[in-house]
């Protein structure tokens, strides 16, 4: 599934929001708006030490490809697979910029 996005000049407004549990198999994802340029991704995880550089991409090319380019972003993952880390920050930034990707 590819997401469509509408161009757009001018940064994406963000809100804090988040989305995910801390179950088992599941990440849970915090955005909020940041005052430094580019994309602050900070991870805990078990699996930091073997996934974290994966994990951290997927987190950040799913935001590149929805417009997201400035945030804050905190991620604590309890092993999820990487269609899992997509779903979730899909829906974490859906509800802080209230841009609705699935039309």
């Amino acid at each position: 599934m590819e997401l469509k996005t509408e161009e757009s000049t001018q940064k994406e407004q963000l809100t804090k929001a988040s989305a995910g549990t801390l179950e088992s198999g599941d990440i849970f994802i915090q955005i909020a708006p940041s005052e430094e340029e580019g994309l602050q991704i900070a991870l805990e995880s078990t699996v930091a030490y073997q996934f974290g550089e994966q994990i951290k991409t997927v987190i950040a090319d799913t935001l590149h490809g929805l417009g997201i380019e400035q945030a804050e972003v905190k991620a604590t993952d309890k092993g999820a697979l990487d269609c899992t880390i997509r779903a979730r920050v899909t829906a974490a930034a859906v509800r802080a910029t209230g841009k609705d990707v699935w039309k």
